[in-house]
Order: structure tokens, then C-alpha cells, then sequence
């Protein structure tokens, strides 16, 4: 039995679609060996960006030392076209992040401590040159993650001086300090349109958060409303980071604890938010998603030791990894290095991703209509979470649902069409194993009951 056990946590550990390299050409890498890491994770770089200034594709990456800024309009000829120096004193884990707003960059750092500044950097003139028009510590030091609601000209400082402070961009070179938010103890990060605020708060869970008062002519007391809280859901841990689907119904959540998947939400009822499915790398029960940024009908990630991920989400509750590339290789996934930031929306449509210990990266993602389609018919139980029962979209002939000892709580052969009650299972974490009329297993994954 304790053999047998071992087989199948180790077969749902690797799930059917790991590789280390699908669909993705690595077209630059950067990385510069002379950079000293941080003494905590000995991570040399952070946060990637991206934009389009003078029909040219600039990726930003940052790194111990500061900024810098990589023309990849031609990529396999990327070079290095500009830096910004900036602060760090070399205890933790640095941290830079960017948003860019009418030509300007906006820089922050969570390191530094006294020595950090708000970073604003004209760079219209990119890729010749950039241009520093702020540099300070007047408005904040150290913060963590930054947002542009680009729609009503505001940034989201998360873990400044407070939990999080909201400044006006109406002068995009002098921000204006409009409110303090401190309804929680921390912001880590948050995702932000018209004015309405997805906050990713810690361990205080997620939050929906409207600050449109803030414009009225009277400032009301508080001035926000808050529309929605979220702290009960499968593998609730530390609400790290997600980000909104273009038409504002699926927001895609990582909770930043090694083993936890990334959550696909539906976020269209706030009274009413709801887990349609889970998804993890597939590599390693310890593995963990970093940062994700949703475009279209694909979500891309940033999953620390498992380098990119990108998953075809055009059916929520059904997502299916289309893509990936391993940037690092771990002696021990019981730590935070690899994979730390993504960003997808170069008008090329290729995808820079920064790793902490292996520098900059652009690769091409080009997925065949066919091949998601295949994939998709191949990923077959659902839904997941499931409440009452489960279906399944291809030819499966047998179900085994185990419980997180090993312990066999359902087995089952499955008739074409026929749908298994879930009535009997008690809210958890299951482990199942699909097989084929041959009892070749086909597919393995987590299911959630609720």
C-alpha cells in the first residue's frame, strides 16, 4: 500500500502536460554576471515591463543596481539602450516595479529603506536616451508593487507609507497624494480599472474596493465603498497578486505559498465570487505561481522556479497550459527564485519574462488553433470545483478519487455521458486518476469539492 501510495502522488505531482519547453522560442536572454544578488536569495534581477515609444519595443527589467532598458523591436539583436541607477541595501529581497503613464515610467523600489525614491523617467526619446523629472522621497520611500488606473489618471502606491496610497497623475511629473487606504493592514499588490480596485491583501485575502469618491466635490467619510471580501476559498494562503480579464469577469489569483495553485474567478456578481477552476505548472508539489497578467484568452505566469506559463483560459473553468519555458533550475524548490515577472502586451505580441537568477528573457509563444483545441479535448473532468457532480469531455472509462493520504474515496467506471455524484464526498482536496477502456490512466489532477 505505502508503494502504491507513492505511485500516485507522485503521478498527480506530474501532471499529464509538464514539459520544460512547449510552443516557445526563446528569441534573447540577458544576463549580466558581474550584478551582485541580494544576500537573502542572491537575486540579481526582479520586475520586467514593457512598452512601444517611436516604433520601437523597450523591455525594462530591474535589478540590484537599478534599471534598464533593452530595444527588442529586432530580438535576437537586443541591446541594452539605457539604465537608471537606483537604490539598495542589500539585506532582502529587491524588489523594483513599473507602470508606464503618457512617456513616463514610473519606478519603486521595496528596498533601500531611507534611500529610495519615487523614480518618474521621461522616455519619449527612447531608444536614444531617458530623462529622470522626479526623484524623491518626499511623496514615499519604499513600496512594494505600483498601479496606473490609466482611465482616471491614478497610482495605487501598495505598502508605502501605509497599506496603500492612492496619488492623482493629473500632472504626471508632480503626483498628488489623495488618500491613505488602511481598511487592512497590508496591500501587497492590486489590479485597478475605473476606479475599481482588485486588492491583493496578505493574509487578509482579496478585496473589491470602489474609489470613485474620492472625485467627488465632497469627500465623503470613507471615501470608498467596498464592494466585495474574499478570504474563503481552496488554498487560501498568502493573497500575493492577480489581474482582470479584459471584459472585468475572470480574475486570476495567486496565493504566494509553495503548492498553492493559481484561482480562475468569477468576479462578475460581487455578492456572488466564485472559484471556476485551479491550475498549477505541473512540476513539483512544492511549485509556486509568482506573478500573472491576463490578456485575452490567455493567462501568462511568472511561476518562480517553473520560468513561463501560459495557459489558454477561454474556458474558465477548464484551463489547459499551452505554453512554457523553464528559465531556472532548482537545486531545492523550497525557496523563491526562478521566474519573478512577465509581460505580454508588445505589439509583436512576444513576451518578456524576468527571472531572479537568469536575467531577461523574450520569447515567442505561437499556439496553433488545432493544438488548444486538441489539448482541450484531452483535459476532460469537469467542473472543477464541483459541488454535485462531475462530467467528462473525452472517452474515459474509469475514475479513482483519492484523498490526500492516498485513501481511495471513489472508484468507478464511467458510461459515455453518464455524470458521477459528488454528493457523498465531504468539502476538500482530492487527488483524481482518469483511465481508458485499456486502464492506460490519461490524465491526474487536484478536484476540489464544495
Amino acid at each position: 500500500m505505502k508503494k502504491n501510495l507513492i505511485l500516485i502522488l507522485f503521478s498527480y505531482l506530474i501532471a499529464t502536460f509538464s514539459f520544460s519547453q512547449l510552443n516557445t522560442n526563446l528569441l534573447f536572454h540577458w544576463d549580466d554576471p558581474t550584478i551582485v544578488g541580494s544576500t537573502s536569495y542572491d537575486n540579481a534581477y526582479n520586475e520586467c515591463w514593457g512598452f512601444e515609444v517611436n516604433n520601437t519595443e523597450i523591455a525594462v527589467i530591474g535589478s540590484t543596481e537599478g534599471t534598464h532598458f533593452f530595444d527588442v523591436t529586432d530580438p535576437q539583436n537586443s541591446t541594452e539602450v539605457a539604465f537608471i541607477a537606483g537604490a539598495y541595501t542589500g539585506g532582502g529581497v529587491v524588489h523594483r516595479d513599473y507602470h508606464d503613464f503618457q512617456g513616463y515610467l514610473y519606478i519603486v523600489c521595496d528596498e533601500g529603506w531611507s534611500t529610495s525614491t519615487l523614480q518618474i523617467v521621461d522616455i519619449s526619446n527612447l531608444p536614444t536616451s531617458v530623462n529622470v523629472v522626479y526623484d524623491s522621497g518626499n511623496l514615499f520611500n519604499t513600496s512594494h508593487n505600483i498601479f496606473i488606473d490609466t482611465a482616471t489618471a491614478k497610482l495605487y502606491a501598495c505598502a508605502s507609507n501605509t497599506a496603500m496610497d492612492i496619488y492623482s497623475l493629473h500632472d504626471p511629473v508632480n503626483p498628488t497624494l489623495l488618500y491613505s487606504y488602511m481598511d487592512v493592514g497590508h496591500v501587497h499588490d492590486a489590479y485597478i480599472k475605473n476606479d475599481t480596485a482588485y486588492l491583493n491583501c496578505g493574509n487578509d485575502g482579496f478585496r473589491i474596493v470602489d474609489f470613485s469618491p474620492l472625485d467627488w466635490p465632497v469627500l465623503p467619510s470613507p471615501p470608498y465603498n467596498e464592494l466585495a471580501s474574499f478570504t474563503s476559498y481552496p488554498d487560501a494562503g498568502y493573497n500575493h497578486s492577480g489581474w482582470l480579464s479584459d471584459d472585468g469577469t475572470i480574475y486570476a489569483m495567486q496565493d504566494e505559498n509553495h503548492g498553492y495553485d493559481v484561482k480562475i474567478m468569477d468576479v462578475s456578481d460581487y455578492n456572488n465570487i466564485t472559484v471556476l477552476s485551479i491550475l498549477n505548472s505541473g512540476e513539483n508539489a512544492q511549485s509556486m505561481a509568482h506573478n500573472g497578467i491576463i490578456k485575452g484568452d490567455f493567462l501568462y505566469l511568472a511561476y518562480y522556479h517553473d520560468g513561463l506559463r501560459v495557459f489558454d483560459i477561454s474556458d474558465p473553468s477548464n484551463p489547459v497550459q499551452v505554453c512554457n519555458y523553464d528559465t531556472y533550475s532548482p537545486s531545492s524548490y523550497n525557496s523563491y527564485k526562478g521566474a519573478w515577472g512577465v509581460y505580454p502586451y508588445l505589439p509583436s505580441g512576444n513576451i518578456i519574462v524576468s527571472d531572479m537568477q537568469t536575467g531577461l528573457y523574450i520569447f515567442d509563444c505561437s499556439i496553433p488553433s488545432t493544438e488548444i483545441n486538441n489539448l482541450q479535448d484531452k483535459l476532460s473532468l469537469y467542473p472543477n470545483p464541483s459541488s454535485s457532480f462531475i462530467s467528462f469531455k473525452s472517452n474515459v472509462s474509469k475514475i479513482q478519487i483519492h484523498d490526500l493520504s492516498g485513501r481511495i474515496v471513489l472508484h468507478k467506471n464511467v458510461l459515455p455521458g453518464e455524470k458521477i455524484s459528488t454528493n457523498n464526498l465531504v468539502n476538500a482536496l482530492y487527488i483524481y486518476r482518469l483511465f481508458d477502456g485499456e486502464e492506460n490512466e490519461i490524465e491526474n489532477g487536484k478536484l476540489i469539492i464544495e
